[in-house]
């Protein structure tokens, strides 16, 4: 069982939904997301996405990706990503981490010493957009049989024939894009939301988290009233990317958390 598989058996138990935030490592540099990510937990949140900068981050919309410039432009690199983890690890056993990214990065450290060095950083799971379940020997297998879960995208449009090929070797929990497009391109509505999840839960045991669109405690709240839970990304990235102190990054964490748990 993963920290991820234990959060949610947790999260179960105590009648809660998740919380899931995600923020981009390096970003706007390294010491304020390391800060930023540390505070995590304490507000609130389930599940940590902590994005790998990439120069061609094809599925981000415009403020993921300047998150990502900035990064780079500040020497970010996944061997800090790791680090970020790690120091988290000396705090915090039990929040799961989830890297989501994409796959060039993980190419070319190679892929058994990747694995090895996300295990001994204590990460418990991958998001790589840009590989597709036909190229699941590439990574996601590997990752499986190293004790990562591999969590996959699931979109409006994964119709009833692609599903299944897609939940095939997916672990730890679902992730549905609630909106078609880019990452903040618009905002998530419950009522659209609702019946696509409940048609994935019928084809998988696992929990099924929802992001993309959701900007406020309010929406948070009512996203994850349809779903096991809600993810906030650029939403978030917005607040560092204009420079709110990191205390006043993880307040609005903690009232986007507080909206999840509310469902």
């Amino acid at each position: 069982m993963t920290r991820i598989d234990a959060k949610f058996e947790t999260l179960k138990q105590e009648g809660k939904k998740a919380f899931v935030a995600y923020v981009m490592a390096g970003d706007p540099d390294y010491e304020t997301s390391r800060e930023i990510v540390l505070g995590l937990p304490a507000a609130g949140v389930d599940v940590i996405e902590l994005g790998v900068p990439f120069t061609d981050p094809m599925a981000d919309g415009p403020t993921i990706q300047l998150a990502g410039q900035r990064a780079l432009a500040g020497g970010q690199t996944l061997e800090k990503t790791l680090q970020i983890a790690r120091d988290l690890r000396k705090i915090d056993d039990t929040t799961p981490i989830v890297l989501m990214g994409y796959y060039n990065p993980i190419y070319n450290r190679g892929v058994d010493t990747f694995l090895a060095d996300a295990k001994e950083a204590g990460i418990d799971g991958l998001i790589v957009v840009d590989l597709p379940p036909e190229e699941d020997d590439e990574l996601c297998i590997p990752a499986q049989k190293a004790g990562l879960n591999f969590i996959r995208l699931a979109t409006p449009t994964t119709d009833d024939a692609r599903l299944p090929k897609v939940l095939q070797n997916t672990s730890g929990f679902v992730y549905y894009v609630s909106i078609t497009g880019i990452t903040g391109a618009a905002n998530a509505q419950a009522t659209d939301v609702g019946p696509e999840v409940a048609r994935i839960k019928a084809s998988t045991d696992l929990p099924v988290i929802v992001g993309f669109g959701i900007k406020t405690p309010e929406a948070s709240e009512a996203i994850a009233s349809v779903a096991d839970g809600a993810v906030v990304g650029s939403a978030i990235v917005e607040r560092i990317a204009r420079k709110d102190s990191p205390a006043d990054v993880l307040k609005f964490v903690a009232d986007l958390a507080e909206g999840a748990h509310r469902a």
